[in-house]
């Protein structure tokens, strides 16, 4: 399989895609760049082992985008 076969939602995220992400993203995308699943990604944000930064807002949770392209390597 090529690097960027299989980009759909659930498989990961391209360089580009990340780098244009905001500020704080939702945990689905959190877990999208992470490759992990939703169950996995909401089990270790509860249990604050999510492996970068995350917010929680009211029931909501936010992904510090900063930490998450550090954490790939990604930061500038």
């Amino acid at each position: 399989m090529r690097e960027n076969e299989g980009l759909g939602r659930g498989c990961g995220m391209s360089r580009e895609e990340l780098l244009g992400l905001p500020v704080s993203v939702d945990l689905e995308t959190g877990n999208r760049a992470l490759g992990l699943g939703r169950s996995k990604g909401y089990e270790l944000a509860k249990r604050g082992l999510y492996p970068c930064r995350v917010l929680r807002l009211g029931n909501a949770y936010r992904v510090v985008t900063a930490d998450l392209l550090s954490l790939l390597g990604l930061a500038a």
